[in-house]
């Protein structure tokens, strides 16, 4: 029997001390959008740090003095190390 072949991943596995921004297409339209009055621009820019991950969603730091924010998984992306 031949395995089925797996598609890659298309970005590497979000874990905690990751470095990410936000994906804002991803982000667009979700709940947390709706919820919120607006998406800075340090939060696309990035990078910002995961600190935990609880299920489908991660909290989040970013090297500015704002509060910590939970975000879903799937509206991060890795952060391109130039």
């Amino acid at each position: 029997m031949a395995d089925a072949p797996t598609a890659p991943p298309s970005q590497p596995a979000l874990k905690k001390g990751s470095l990410v921004r936000v994906n804002s297409a991803a982000y667009a339209g979700s709940l947390e959008a709706r919820a919120s009055d607006g998406l800075p621009g340090y939060v696309i820019e990035g990078p910002g740090e995961i600190l935990a991950i609880k299920g489908d969603y991660a909290q989040m730091r970013w090297r500015r003095p704002v509060p910590d924010v939970w975000l879903r998984l799937d509206q991060l992306e890795a952060f391109p190390m130039a």
